[in-house]
């Protein structure tokens, strides 16, 4: 469950922008940076575009990825150079996946890349909380905590 601060995003008056019925993320922006996503360092330090709100709570490193500053103090994920082996950059949104969610989120639409990363977000999610889920005790959080950040990164309740 997430913590009580926390409102899932598909529950929220914020989330109403979403035009794509497939995609209910279930945390905000926000929500995911207050937590404690990408080492604190995903900008990389260049927050200017975004709502100056999101940031005021947000877990930010100032010089670097700081595994410490995730949730679950663990690095998760693959390497940008890896993102970009994997055609996973589009020049649309040059940091990828989190930065198309924040622009979207904003209201930003772009045919084809929406979809692109609408459908990787649907099959990222049902694969990672199915790991959890048949291996972990319910409320176990030390269990799988690698996946668990990968969920928080994709905008998935961790606290499964």
């Amino acid at each position: 469950m997430l913590p009580s601060s926390f409102t899932p995003c598909h529950r929220s008056a914020l989330c109403g922008i979403s035009v794509k019925k497939e995609f209910r993320p279930q945390l905000t922006p926000q929500e995911m940076l207050e937590l404690g996503v990408f080492g604190g360092w995903y900008f990389k330090g260049d927050i200017r575009e975004y709502p100056k709100a999101w940031f005021k709570k947000a877990k930010l490193s100032n010089d670097g990825f700081n595994e410490k500053l995730n949730y679950f103090e663990i690095r998760s994920g693959q390497t940008m150079s890896v993102w970009k082996k994997k055609g996973w950059i589009t020049p649309d949104d040059p940091l990828g996946w989190f930065q198309w969610y924040c622009r979207y989120f904003l209201g930003r639409r772009i045919p084809g890349v929406d979809e692109f990363q609408i459908k990787r977000w649907k099959t990222f999610g049902p694969r990672h909380i199915g790991g959890i889920t048949s291996n972990c005790e319910k409320g176990d959080m030390c269990c799988r905590p690698r996946q668990r950040q990968a969920l928080l990164q994709w905008s998935y309740d961790p606290f499964i």
